[in-house]
């Protein structure tokens, strides 16, 4: 099974994005993109059809404050997703760095070195590419340029780096039975997920898929977590204990390629804070959706690392909490 095709056209497209201008971002989009193109990104920009519109909400503004420009990935790989969407997806993880010179969402201008946490989920068709999910860490930029959008973090957030293993490029085909192994793997992670009542410990949970040296690089906000305790403390056992009556409502896309996969949804989950969930304190009835992507490294015959991007900002909106109001235009 090949997807060089599907491959090379992403690759293509984001090269011509890199070198767009700011006059020519529309046309750029639209050179590989159908004219129905489904773009959803993370709040504010949620679902936008056809390239003038995901110029004009995201790409333009975003270019307009960040000048210079680098895609830096560490992530690329390809895999047929066997849900009810359907279809080749293309994935692209890492950091759109470049320079924020002028404000950006009401996030002021630093001069200095800005890096955008991205994820990008293409599903190709033919010669278009027809539907994308962009996930991008705007909290993270809002702490580079100064802002403290949340209270502080159960975990850490940096400026987080690519696999240990510096093998996340996949610009050749993997063998199927390598990406069979991971997709099966991620399958049995979440059907733990599902049916955790049936474990003794979360411990016991964890050890099944998870090495024990597993690294979880969360959004800022919450941050990443290294070590099965450490994870249980930092991120399982707030997220668990804080946030109750979870619906689990599926995903859009689930591949894998090689050690590589991952998944996202729109929304992943539904559920209701019941506690003081980043900082704000829920009134036990109010429902708010997570949208998240999931990226995974397998080794051997279990996950060793896991990126995972939140739409933060739109869980939060949904409970009156409007974080970007409050920045300056």
């Amino acid at each position: 099974m090949s997807f060089q095709t599907e491959k090379a056209l992403v690759l293509a497209h984001h090269a011509a994005l890199d070198r767009a201008r700011l006059d020519d971002v529309a046309a750029i989009l639209a050179a590989r993109t159908s004219p129905d193109w489904l773009w959803r990104g993370m709040h504010p920009f949620h679902e936008q059809r056809g390239a003038d519109a995901v110029a004009r909400s995201f790409w333009t503004p975003f270019l307009r404050a960040m000048s210079t420009v680098q895609r830096r990935p560490d992530i690329f790989f390809a895999g047929r997703n066997e849900l009810a969407a359907g279809g080749v997806w293309v994935v692209q993880m890492g950091h759109l760095m470049g320079l924020l010179d002028a404000p950006f969402l009401g996030i002021p201008p630093t001069y200095r070195i800005a890096m955008l946490r991205y994820v990008e989920f293409n599903r190709v068709e033919g010669d278009r590419i027809v539907e994308t999910a962009f996930f991008c860490d705007l909290p993270h930029l809002m702490r580079q340029a100064g802002l403290d959008p949340f209270p502080e973090q159960t975990a850490q957030h940096l400026v987080q780096p690519g696999p240990r293993t510096h093998d996340g490029l996949l610009l050749a085909d993997a063998d199927p039975a390598e990406g069979a192994s991971t997709l099966a793997l991620i399958e049995t992670m979440i059907g733990d997920i599902d049916s955790r009542e049936r474990f003794a410990a979360p411990e016991v949970e964890l050890a099944r898929s998870w090495h024990d040296d597993m690294i979880w690089w969360g959004p800022e906000g919450i941050g990443a977590t290294y070590t099965i305790p450490r994870y249980i403390a930092q991120h399982q056992r707030p997220f668990r204990e804080e946030l109750s009556d979870r619906a689990f409502n599926g995903h859009v896309a689930r591949v894998a390629e090689g050690s590589y996969g991952g998944f996202f949804g729109w929304p992943n989950l539904t559920l209701t804070n019941a506690g003081r969930y980043l900082g704000v304190d829920g009134d036990g009835t109010t429902r708010a959706d997570m949208r998240v992507v999931d990226l995974y490294r397998r080794e051997g015959d279990k996950l060793a690392e896991n990126w995972i991007f939140i739409d933060l900002l739109h869980f939060l909106n949904m409970q009156g909490v409007d974080v970007l109001a409050g920045l300056s235009p």
